[in-house]
């Protein structure tokens, strides 16, 4: 086995790195959802999901 990881190490490296990079975001938006924020960055009256997506409180 560590003769496949040191010959696709790059492979690996590689890997990881993305798998970081997608964690981080899935990250991200759960701590914004936490939050009460949303990825949609406002401009609401021209959204087709205007009424569904910020509920009245």
């Amino acid at each position: 086995m560590f003769e496949w990881i040191a010959g696709n190490y790059v492979t690996v490296i590689t890997i990881l790195v993305l798998a970081a990079v997608i964690a981080g975001a899935v990250w991200s938006v759960v701590r914004d959802k936490k939050k009460g924020r949303s990825s949609c960055g406002a401009g609401c009256a021209n959204c087709p999901m205007h009424g569904s997506c910020h509920k009245a409180k």
